[in-house]
Parts: structure tokens; C-alpha cells; sequence
């Protein structure tokens, strides 16, 4: 039958007229279908539903997807039948819409994708043809009342028979047959909808063409090769010469649908239908597979984050790295680190098979130009990622962390499979985090290290040995060890023989604190030095640190201790804003001593009054800053009266054990890190 160039229809009173312009999406067919449905009811044309909508489906889905234009349609029907225009505006030849004679296989072997739907307007319309238009085109179709004179056979009611040509024994498939196979959808409740909407599929087809067998098969690319997802009737014979219809899908899902059918003028186009209606949900179960899986690597990768952040620790660090990657990332993986000397050293290892650990270890110590050492060593200067070969598959990616490069990142492949795009970049993303985690625990540990010199600078290294005389000292830093703190204490001999003990607090931490502490143990070990009164030495290093300004201050304890009468010790002690020590008694007892005077830096003068303590045999004056008095436990302080109780049952006992006993309790007092430094001093008359 010969496309004509324009519709035609039989004009009445009665004829009805619907036009609607519809978006090119995927809702636009059901709303063409709704339409024409409509206008059928309102003529009472029922016995074309079946036909029509079909009809209808094919014009309005090859429009949208060949086309992607709006879409003009255009609905006649009166008492003799019903005639259905769909115009795109899309530009180009409509060379590809023409389909030929009916039937001939010939020719329909080599029919165009967007042709193949026309095969079936072809079939089942009583005329059809295009139209052109200045601004676009559009295809026709019409469909006659049965009985009337120019009507086609309604393929619903007539089996047409199949000659030998046709190439099966069967009938031609109906409108009704083949709209309820374009009908079928998966259970959106189903856990899994697939294999059960495909076997539905695959089973209507398989009846539709008369076909004894068929199967359709998928790879999703993970490693398991192709898998059955449905099967109808015995599986396709291999000496047979099957209709294999490759599915329409993205990688890395690959399929096809086989079919023990002999060729027919409809089994391929149907075929090629039913597969490219498997191929969108497919396409549609790869992308939600792609989004969960794509979720899931976000949250890995919030975790990895996490995870290495917490230690600042560079050993802990690379040993954690091996540990994210394996086995979710591949079987093995490997963490270099360059040295000073640009050679790569291996830092940590693991594989998903512990007793494959040593032949680990054995590869990655081989060199030569093929070893893996060499492809370690190019992936770190290139750059960039270095395939491995041989016994140990995988590939290496360099760890860079702000320019510098750090080492590598060995990854072996997965056990089944070769890592995916998706896998390679968060791989790289792992690698990235990897290399600042790793920078920033060596940086840590670089201002660890600095601290703790600084800090020890500032400290006696060993405290004097004194006959007669027992001194203890005790230094906890806050609970980050990177930063300098401003407790100190000192012990320092007097010109007359006597002895000074120093205890202070600088207000801050880090470096700007540091300074100021160590300007006022040099201030104080140079006036004292030069035989300068205690009342003087605080006068004078209060007004050093006016002058210096900055807004550091400093509160001090200081106590000259020398021989009295008998075996008595005889102590001077000046408070310049600290808190007074405690005076613990062998006999028993512990009571705060001293008076309060005036913090050093705040004010251009200060007051600090001196009280004089004797200490008798066994009594123990006991110096300590503000962290172990500020200590919290939630909203509680550790207190001064705590101190003072904790003091009191360590009479008698040496100056080492006193002071050790009171930074037990006061760390013991709470679970957390110091948030303050700890500095506990005790003096102690040792005299026998």
C-alpha cells in the first residue's frame, strides 16, 4: 500500500475534531492515548480502541524520540472512522519513515528504527501517509468502522493465515496482542522486578511469534559474566539460526535477547520492540543502581575522611590507609612514603588473604625494570596513575598533599573484575585524603616535637639535690601536645646560700606565651643572681612587662628557703597573684598559707607582702597552678578544698610521692584531657 500525501475522511455533521500540542517527554504518548480514547467514546467507535491506540503509541513514540520537538495531535472521527495526525517541527529528510510493501522481508530487514513502528501502522490502518509542512512534518492514519467499504479486515477479528513466505505457522499477531505486550510494566512493589517483568515479557513475544525457545541474558559488569534473566520454552538451539537482538543499554551492562524463531516479517521489529522496552528499565535499574552506588561511595568515602582524621599519629595514619582500601577497594594494597632521599619506603600493607601477606611483601621488595619498585617509582614522579602487572594486578596512584609529593598508593584488582570508572576516581579521592591525612599527622608531629623541646627549655632538667632540703616536682601539659604552655617552676641557689623555689603561670599558651615565660625565669635568674631583694625582683620584672605590653601577664610564687634554728627550715614567701600553697604538718593537717598580692603585668605597681613560714622536720609546703584547681568534671571544679583534703592524708611521706599522689588525683578527677597546664612543686624538710 502506497503512502499517500494527506488524510482523508468522510466529512459529516457528526464528525468531531480534537487538536492538542503536546512537550516531547515520556508522559506525552499516554496523554496522546487519552485523547483519542476519548473522542472514540464520544462517537462510539469502540471496536477501533484496540487498533487506535496502538496506532497511536507508535506515531506519538517515535516523535518523541527521533524528533525531540513539541508534538501537534490532532484527533477526526465520525460515524465511519477515525483519523489521527502527529506533527513534529523537527527539520531533516523523512526519508527513513518510508516503509514499503507489506510483507516483504526482504525490505523490512532494513527498516529504519524509527520506520519499524510504521510497519505496524502499515498493517493495521486502513490508509496512512505524511504530510509536510513548512514549519515541520507529520505522519497520518486512518482507521475505518468495519464493514464499511474502504475498511481493512480488523486484524482483532480476522486471523490472516501465513503463507510459506512468512516464514512461521501461525497468524499475524493482533492489535490487541500487541498493545498489551508494549502494556507490560514491572511491579513497582517488587524488590527485584526485573527478572519477572522480562520472563513476562520474553513469554508474550515468544507466543506472539511463534517462537519454541528464547532467553535473555545480562551482564551488569560486576564480575560474574552474563547472567540468565529470563528464559521461555527450550533453550535456543546452537545449530539453529537464532534472531539475536542486542539490548539497548549503557555500560557496563551489556545483554541480548535470543530467539529459537524462524525469520517472519514481524518477528524481528517485535523482537527489536520488546527488547528496546527492556532496555529502558534496564537503563533505569542501572541508574538507580548507579545513584546507590554512587551514595554508598560518598558515604565511604565521609567515613575514610572521618576516620583518618581523628589520628594525627603518622604511623597509626598509614597503617589505617590499607585497612579503608581492602577488600572493598581490591585485594591488596600497598602505602609508600618517600624518604629524605627520594627513595620509596613501604609503610604499610595489607591483603585480603592474610596468608598471602608475605608473598605481598616479597613482590614489593623486588626491583628491577619490571618490578613493581620501578612502576612505584614512576607512578611517584610522573604523577600520575602506573598500571601493575604480573602476580600482584593493579595499579598505583601518587599521594600529593598540597604540591609535595609523598609516596604512592598501591591498589591489587578485585578478585573478579578490573576496577570501574566510579572505582579508579574514588580511589583517587582516597588517595588524595590519604596524602593530606599524612601530611597534616607529620606536620602535627613536627609542632609535637617543637613543643616539647620548647617546653623542656623552659623547665629544670633535673631539680637540685640539697641536703636537708627535699624537692619534687610534677609537669602535666595540656591535652594538646602541639602547643606550648605557660606554667613553669624553677629552682634557683641565692647568693647567701639560700635557695629560691619559683613557680608561675603565664596567662595563654603557644608560642607568644612561651616567650613571656622564658623572659621571666631569665629576668629572675639575673636579678636574683645579682643579690637583689625578692620585693625588688618582682617590682622590677612587673615593670618589664608593663613595657612590653601585649596583654600577657603572669602570676608568681616565690620562696627563699635557707637554715633556721635547729633543724627548722625558714621560708619567705611572696604571692604576686598566685595561689597560696598548702602547708602540710607531719604531724597531721593541712592549711593554706601566705597573702594574696598583685598579678605581674597588669598594673605599674603591685603589691606583694611576705610571710614568713618555719617548716619543722617532715613538714612539706606544697606549690601548684590554676590547672589543678580548675580541673572540671562537667560543671564541677577539683577545687581548693579538695587540694587541701587530698594534701592532708600524705603527711610524712617524701616530697616525690606527694607530688606524684596529688597529679594522680588530679588527673583521676575527670576522664578528660587537661584542658590547662598542671605544675605541682613541694618543698620539703628532709632533716632527720
Amino acid at each position: 500500500m502506497s503512502a499517500e500525501t494527506g488524510p482523508a475522511t468522510n466529512g459529516g455533521s457528526d464528525e468531531h475534531v480534537r487538536r492538542v500540542r503536546l512537550p516531547a517527554d515520556r508522559r506525552t504518548p499516554a496523554a496522546a492515548r487519552a485523547l483519542v480514547r476519548s473522542v472514540l467514546a464520544e462517537v462510539d467507535l469502540a471496536q477501533l480502541l484496540n487498533e487506535a491506540l496502538l496506532l497511536t503509541t507508535e506515531l506519538t513514540t517515535n516523535a518523541v524520540e527521533h524528533a525531540r520537538t513539541e508534538l501537534d495531535i490532532e484527533v477526526t472521527a465520525d460515524r465511519t472512522g477515525l483519523t489521527v495526525t502527529v506533527t513534529d517541527f523537527a527539520s531533516g529528510p523523512v526519508e527513513e519513515l518510508i516503509v514499503g510493501v507489506r510483507n516483504d522481508s526482504s525490505e523490512i530487514d532494513e527498516v529504519a528504527e524509527r520506520g519499524r513502528g510504521l510497519l505496524l501502522v502499515d498493517h493495521f490502518a486502513s490508509r496512512w501517509g505524511t504530510t509536510y509542512l513548512p514549519t515541520g512534518k507529520g505522519v497520518w492514519f486512518r482507521l475505518d468502522r468495519p464493514g464499511t467499504a474502504s475498511a481493512r479486515p480488523a486484524a482483532a477479528e480476522t486471523r490472516t493465515p501465513v503463507t510459506a513466505a512468512d516464514g512461521i505457522g501461525g497468524s499475524v499477531p493482533s492489535a490487541a496482542a500487541m498493545s498489551e505486550l508494549m502494556e507490560i510494566n514491572p511491579d513497582p512493589y517488587a524488590d527485584d522486578p526485573l527478572p519477572e517483568f522480562a520472563a513476562d515479557l520474553l513469554a508474550r513475544l515468544a507466543e506472539m511469534v511463534g517462537a519454541a525457545g528464547g532467553v535473555i541474558r545480562l551482564d551488569r559488569g560486576e564480575g560474574q559474566g552474563d547472567q540468565v534473566l529470563a528464559r521461555y520454552g527450550r533453550p535456543p538451539r546452537e545449530d539453529s539460526d537464532l534472531l539475536r537482538v542486542p539490548l539497548a543499554v549503557h555500560r557496563p551492562y551489556a545483554g541480548e535477547l535470543e530467539l529459537d524463531a524462524a525469520p517472519s516479517a514481524y518477528a524481528r521489529p517485535l523482537a527489536v520492540l520488546a527488547a528496546e522496552r527492556l532496555s529502558l528499565h534496564l537503563e533505569n535499574d542501572r541508574l538507580r543502581r548507579a545513584d546507590i552506588r554512587r551514595s554508598a561511595w560518598l558515604t565511604f568515602l565521609a567515613e575514610a575522611s572521618e576516620l583518618l582524621a581523628q589520628s594525627l599519629d603518622v604511623e597509626l595514619t598509614m597503617a589505617l590507609i590499607p585497612q579503608l582500601v581492602v577488600p572493598r577497594l581490591g585485594q591488596w594494597c600497598a602505602v609508600h612514603t618517600t624518604d629524605e632521599w627520594g627513595r620509596l619506603r613501604l609503610a604499610a600493607a595489607s591483603h585480603a588473604d592474610e596468608t598471602m601477606l608475605p608473598q605481598l611483601h616479597r613482590v614489593l621488595r623486588e626491583t628491577g625494570p619490571d618490578s613493581i619498585q620501578a612502576r612505584l617509582r614512576e607512578a611517584s614522579r610522573s604523577a600520575a596513575q602506573a598500571p601493575l602487572s604480573g602476580p600482584m594486578e593493579g595499579f598505583a596512584v601518587p599521594l600529593i598533599a598540597r604540591g609535595q609529593r609523598l609516596g604512592t598508593l598501591a591498589v591489587g584488582r578485585h578478585q573478579r573484575h578490573r576496577h570501574d570508572a566510579d572505582e579508579v576516581s574514588v580511589l583517587e579521592d582516597v588517595a588524595r585524603r590519604a596524602a593530606l591525612a599524612i601530611e597534616n599527622a607529620r606536620i602535627h608531629a613536627e609542632r609535637r616535637r617543637v613543643a616539647q623541646t620548647l617546653q623542656q627549655s623552659l623547665l629544670p632538667p633535673v631539680l637540685p639535690v640539697v641536703e636537708g632540703i627535699g624537692f619534687a616536682a610534677e609537669y602535666v601539659p595540656t591535652g594538646d601536645d602541639a602547643d606550648v604552655g605557660g606554667d613553669f617552676y624553677d629552682v634557683v641557689p641565692l647568693p647567701d646560700g639560700r635557695w629560691l623555689v619559683v613557680i608561675g603561670d603565664v596567662s595563654g599558651k603557644g608560642v607568644q606565651a612561651a616567650a613571656v615565660t622564658g623572659l621571666v625565669r631569665d629576668v629572675i635568674r639575673v636579678l636574683v643572681g645579682d643579690g637583689k631583694p625578692l620585693p625588688e625582683v618582682l617590682s622590677r620584672l612587673n615593670e618589664t612587662l608593663v613595657e612590653r605590653g601585649g596583654g600577657r601577664y603572669c602570676t608568681l610564687a616565690l620562696a627563699a628557703v635557707g637554715p633556721g634554728e635547729g633543724r627548722q627550715l625558714d621560708v619567705s614567701l611572696h604571692l604576686a597573684g598566685h595561689d597560696r600553697p598548702v602547708l602540710l604538718r607531719s604531724a597531721g593537717g593541712a592549711a593554706f598559707v601566705g597573702t594574696g598580692g598583685t598579678a605581674l603585668g597588669l598594673l605599674d605597681t603591685i603589691a606583694t607582702p611576705t610571710a614568713e613560714i618555719p617548716l619543722g622536720p617532715g613538714d612539706t609546703l606544697i606549690f601548684y597552678t590554676d590547672g589543678v584547681t580548675e580541673r572540671r568534671r562537667g560543671r564541677e571544679l577539683f577545687g581548693v578544698d579538695r587540694l587541701r583534703e587530698s594534701a592532708a592524708p600524705l603527711a610524712g611521706y617524701s616530697a616525690d610521692v606527694i607530688a606524684a599522689r596529688l597529679r594522680a588525683t588530679a588527673i583521676g578527677f575527670s576522664v578528660e584531657p587537661p584542658r590547662d597546664d598542671i605544675a605541682i612543686l613541694a618543698l620539703r624538710n628532709d632533716a632527720l
